[in-house]
């Protein structure tokens, strides 16, 4: 299990975040274990996020407009938590996989967390997907938009491009992930350019050494 990042809550900081109900570090973890079907799972699942938020992290400082912190690190934490309800008798439905954000919208307000907390699932997904995207290719959620509506959606994002939860986990260059995205229109490509011009690419060098997984 990769180490938790350092929680800035702990020094003071966060107070606009509190205003939101935002759940500790702990109280994270706890959802994460009640609702994973396995160890591995919860490995796989909140390990990644962990990494997540690593990442995450790195590029709150250089946002050019003001970021809650506290509230990027939760919603890293929390995610990719709908991917549980995709394991069937131990093994996770691949198939169905495009359906995670949704289940974990729909899990964390079943929680009773607030929606500001529940679109980091469901608007995390690839560079976003429209109403479009859900119709053109058929997908099987609701037809609507899940795309980041707030700074702080669309850094963690960002960041959770530059990891994949595979076996084994590794660490995801800008080039690979363009070449991956490129198969859902150039405009994802776009997006994700413009966002690497605006945030910079995070450190996947100093990180897949801390972690122990190598950058595909």
């Amino acid at each position: 299990m990769p180490p938790a990042p350092t929680d800035p809550r702990h020094d003071g900081s966060g107070a606009e975040a509190a205003l939101l109900s935002i759940p500790t570090d702990a109280e994270i973890r706890a959802l994460h274990e009640r609702h994973a079907p396995t160890r591995e799972a919860f490995d796989q699942v909140y390990g990644h996020s962990l990494i997540v938020c690593a990442l995450a992290e790195q590029l709150v400082p250089r946002s050019p407009v003001p970021v809650d912190a506290a509230l990027v690190r939760a919603g890293s934490l929390l995610h990719d938590i709908g991917v549980y309800r995709l394991y069937r008798d131990g093994t996770l439905d691949h198939r169905e996989y495009i359906r995670h954000g949704v289940l974990g919208h729909d899990l964390l307000r079943e929680e009773g967390l607030p929606e500001e907390l529940c679109r980091f699932c469901s608007c995390h997904t690839g560079m976003g997907v429209t109403r479009d995207d859900v119709t053109r290719q058929g997908l099987p959620i609701p037809v609507a938009d899940y795309v980041p509506a707030t700074p702080e959606e669309e850094l963690v994002m960002f960041a959770d491009k530059f990891h994949t939860k595979s076996t084994p986990p590794a660490f995801v260059s800008p080039a690979t992930f363009a070449a991956r995205v490129a198969r859902f229109g150039e405009d994802k490509v776009t997006r994700f350019e413009n966002l690497r011009a605006t945030l910079g690419d995070p450190d996947l060098l100093t990180l897949s050494a801390r972690y122990g997984q190598r950058i595909k």
